[in-house]
């Protein structure tokens, strides 16, 4: 009988959690998937790509939607680094609500646009709103649905290229996660200035690491989450700070808004933000493996465990801290990006457990309909010049 995070399928299905579950356990599979479609592709994409790139004056912005917007706040300060130009992380919800204030008509632009669905109404009116404002643009769709709105227009567009992520990363739960992980990965790969064969390698290694963690992690999360916490506070440094606020959406979503959530950097959360620790709040850190970064992050580390203010404070960690309470991965000498990986599948397995424990279907938190797997009730208006 199939199982996925320790649990028997037919009891999954009873507690509305088997696609949850199931997409949380299958992601270090469709990564391996992921780099077989990418060096399938490699050719035609480079030849999309590499004319663009070679443009000192591209600006390139990365956006989406909820978690497909924070796809791009986790990967942009990594291509900002790879690229050795700008990238602008910019939500279609705020592309669509006011595109004179970040669009710039004068500059050649490729929109890279991130969607599980291909359908929400913000990222295809983003997608019109630069082709009738930016003269000369072109659109990287990185999107898990075949039939969407996206996919559709890259069919007839010459102006755009779209990449399908591996069938199954098309999650059918409410919360996105492996879909989220496909995106952030092919981006990392795609514009992370790295070749095949640095990535085919970085990626075998970061579906290895993260298949042992999905069963070793199982029994300590399932008692953290058991922890009577009503707050959930990460925090992370660069692209971990994008990363923790996709970390805390997750929390946030599967427990229907019982576990309010909050994130920061960790220099950043000293500005105000630490009055959200108190003792109903569970504090996670996502450190650095980056040695310059790595201070500050363990700067706030020490100061949270000095003032013994949280109900739960841990982190997680490629290097050993031996301190309690820490979820160390190992030495993997991969670089911050990839550890990405592990750090969200800790977050993802410990929302879905809180969810579980207050009695909420993972698959289905808000059944009265208030908020949509694909969001509903937005207008779209005409853009008159």
């Amino acid at each position: 009988m199939r199982s996925f995070l320790g649990y028997e399928q037919p009891w999954l299905e009873e507690h509305n959690g088997v696609h949850t579950a199931q997409e949380i356990s299958h992601q270090p599979r469709l990564w391996r998937v992921l780099s077989g479609i990418l060096e399938q592709q490699y050719d035609a994409v480079s030849a999309f790509l590499n004319p663009l790139l070679a443009r000192s004056d591209l600006r390139i912005i990365l956006t989406g939607a909820g978690t497909s917007a924070f796809v791009g706040d986790a990967a942009a300060p990594f291509i900002n680094e790879g690229l050795g130009f700008r990238v602008e992380s910019i939500p279609t919800t705020d592309l669509v609500s006011n595109p004179t204030k970040y669009l710039d008509p004068s500059r050649p632009t490729l929109l890279v646009s991130y969607a599980r669905s291909g359908n929400s109404p913000e990222s295809v009116a983003a997608v019109a709103l630069v082709d009738q404002l930016v003269p000369d643009c072109h659109h990287l769709f990185l999107t898990c649905n075949a039939d969407g709105a996206l996919s559709s227009y890259a069919q007839t567009a010459s102006n755009a290229y779209c990449m399908l992520m591996p069938e199954g990363s098309n999650d059918k739960s409410f919360a996105m996660t492996s879909s989220f992980s496909c995106m952030l990965m092919s981006t990392l790969t795609l514009l992370g200035g790295q070749t095949p064969v640095e990535w085919y390698k970085q990626i075998e290694a970061t579906a290895a690491l993260c298949e042992g963690k999905l069963e070793q992690w199982q029994t300590a999360i399932k008692e953290l989450a058991s922890q009577p916490f009503q707050r959930l506070i990460v925090l992370g440094s660069g692209g971990f700070a994008g990363l923790a606020r996709e970390a805390s959406l997750k929390s946030l979503e599967l427990s229907a808004g019982q576990v309010m959530t909050a994130y920061d950097s960790s220099l950043g959360f000293r500005h105000g933000p630490k009055f959200t620790i108190d003792q109903s709040a569970l504090v996670i850190q996502l450190l650095s493996s980056e040695a310059y970064t790595r201070q500050y992050d363990m700067d706030l580390f020490n100061e949270i465990r000095r003032d013994k203010q949280a109900l739960a404070h841990i982190a997680i960690s490629e290097q050993p801290l031996n301190e309690e309470a820490v979820f160390e991965l190992g030495q993997l000498d991969l670089g911050d990006q990839w550890l990405c990986f592990p750090y969200i599948i800790f977050c993802q397995m410990l929302a879905f457990e809180k969810s579980i424990q207050l009695g909420l279907g993972p698959d289905n938190p808000c059944p009265t309909g208030e908020v949509n797997r694909v969001v509903q009730g937005v207008t779209i208006y005409p853009y008159n010049k």
